[in-house]
């Protein structure tokens, strides 16, 4: 009986993970790369804003740690710098006591009918509700597997010695320790504070033995971000090595005070599990009102003691202002401007995936990658809205020409960007199913690719300088790549025939060898436009 109770829980509790993860997947995928990203523009105005930036989130992902680990990611990308980061990180731990404060209100009560309402929305077929229908629907699964815990530990109120170990006083260190270990393993600090207001809800535990719990929980939440940094550079290893100071002081000095603070929280209310709810959100509200104020001197100390300075990449425009509309020559001047950090950023793509062809895949940089695409992508969006704009009003010819070839130079850039991706995702594969090239298709590689780079390089330095000896130097390399690209594939086929090379290589060094050629061509369009605009 108490076996079938236990692996009922278990089922619950996986499908309560389960569902954040998915939930995080969806929200990410559907909504990262516009709005999520547009307000990380705001994160970085002043730490205030970085911390509402961090709650909000945190709010839609339903996870603190999806949101570190996506503020880890993007520090570690150059999208947003370390001291930056900060506040997000602590907007992040205030919003994920959201969660907790959901099943308090018992929101698994009504679990289902999200599930329904969801599912319903989801599979009706219409774009416009498909994205939102799912959402809702794994929101509502998250808490109906909650549901399920509560009716597998309802029985628990009757035995006497699950009551014995959760109301007799406790170790608090321990506590910390055992909350610290369960968190750690899980990924997840929402599932043992979930299930301390389920006990809470049952009458199994108070606060006293509880809050000890709540403190390791959200210590080991810091986990997470941890891992993470371990794959990032210097500055994501800065972003979340903060995290877990924060919460280490936020520990030791709850401990040090325990006795009043659970005092305290005691006295805004006397249900044990709204105790818990918001024994965890005072605990988080805390390390913000005690870290925001001195984000500046802790950024400054925690570089001092890990040095190293990583380059940062805005990731909005950051020359694209609607006062220079009235201007249409300074306007597309400012485009350029805004064209050539598009660039860089297509670039810096291209060499991380290049990188990894050569020394071996890597998932810090294909995650690096996949952050600096969605950029890519709203670069252009925002340029090719600009360049609307600055088309509704009076052009001369010359002004015309430049505005048209701009609007064909975004979508080659971006194209470019699309191929560095592809080229990341042939070296995961190339990785996950263990391929290697034979010596003659690495040198074949070696060569395409030294062109194909300084033409990417040549293909940027038009955007700060017209130069017709780059553009004729970027001609000639896209001759030479399409002639090495023939070539290539030839000399594959023969090693093939003669069994030198393995099946499995050539779909993936072919792929490569056409997004390389790609990605020349591309940068032979962006010459080819410059040459018009200065009317060669």
């Amino acid at each position: 009986m108490i076996f079938n109770h236990i692996i009922t829980a278990l089922a619950g509790l996986t499908l309560f993970l389960f569902s954040m993860i998915r939930l995080t997947d969806v929200v990410r995928l559907h909504v990262t790369s516009t709005r999520i990203k547009s307000l990380f523009q705001y994160a970085v105005k002043t730490p205030l804003y970085g911390l509402i930036t961090g709650i909000i989130v945190t709010i839609l992902f339903q996870s603190s740690s999806a949101t570190s680990v996506l503020a880890v990611g993007l520090v570690s990308s150059g999208l947003i710098s370390f001291f930056h980061s900060l506040g997000i990180i602590l907007g992040a731990d205030i919003g994920t006591t959201l969660t907790i404060q959901f099943i308090v209100w018992k929101f698994t009560d009504i679990s289902p009918l999200f599930i329904i309402a969801g599912g319903c929305a989801w599979f009706s077929g219409k774009e416009r509700w498909t994205h939102a229908g799912e959402a809702v629907f794994f929101f509502g699964l998250m808490f109906f597997g909650l549901q399920i815990v509560s009716v597998a530990a309802e029985p628990l109120k009757d035995s006497s010695l699950v009551i014995d170990f959760f109301t007799h006083t406790r170790n608090p260190v321990l506590g910390v320790l055992i909350g610290l270990g369960f968190t750690a393993i899980v990924q997840s600090s929402a599932i043992p504070i979930a299930l301390l207001v389920i006990l809470g809800q049952f009458d199994l535990i108070t606060l006293e033995n509880a809050f000890p719990f709540v403190l390791g929980a959200n210590l080991g939440t810091s986990v997470t971000a941890l891992l993470a940094g371990i794959a990032a550079n210097m500055e994501g290893k800065r972003s979340a090595f903060s995290h877990f100071l924060f919460k280490f002081f936020g520990v030791l000095l709850c401990l040090i005070f325990l006795s009043p603070l659970t005092a305290l929280v005691q006295t805004v209310s006397s249900n044990v599990p709204q105790q818990i709810a918001l024994g965890h959100f005072f605990f988080n509200a805390l390390l913000a009102l005690l870290f925001l104020p001195v984000l500046g001197p802790f950024s400054r100390f925690l570089v001092r003691i890990m040095p190293g300075q990583e380059e940062v990449f805005l990731i909005w425009p950051g020359f694209l202002d609607k006062k220079y509309l009235s201007d249409a020559g300074i306007a597309l001047s400012r485009v350029q401007l805004e064209l050539e950090r598009q660039m860089i950023l297509a670039r810096r793509m291209m060499n991380k995936a290049l990188g990894m062809m050569s020394s071996g895949f890597a998932r810090r940089h294909y995650r690096d990658i996949t952050c600096m695409e969605d950029v890519v992508d709203s670069l252009q969006k925002e340029i090719n809205d600009y360049l609307q704009n600055i088309s509704q009003r009076p052009l001369e010819q010359d002004m015309s020409k430049r505005l048209f070839l701009f609007t064909s130079m975004v979508d080659d850039i971006e194209k470019i960007a699309d191929h560095a991706v592809n080229i990341s995702k042939l070296s995961e594969l190339q990785h996950r199913r263990n391929v290697q090239f034979s010596t003659d298709a690495d040198s074949d590689l070696d060569e395409i690719k030294t062109l194909v780079t300084e033409n990417v390089d040549d293909a940027l330095s038009l955007m700060r300088e017209y130069n017709e000896t780059t553009i004729t130097l970027i001609f000639s390399r896209e001759e030479r790549v399409d002639q090495l690209f023939k070539e290539a594939k030839e000399r594959h086929l023969e090693r093939y025939y003669k069994k030198i090379c393995r099946a499995e290589a050539g779909p993936i060094f072919i792929d490569l060898l056409i997004n390389l050629e790609r990605i020349s061509d591309h940068c032979e369009n962006i010459a080819e436009d410059f040459g018009e605009i200065k009317g060669k």
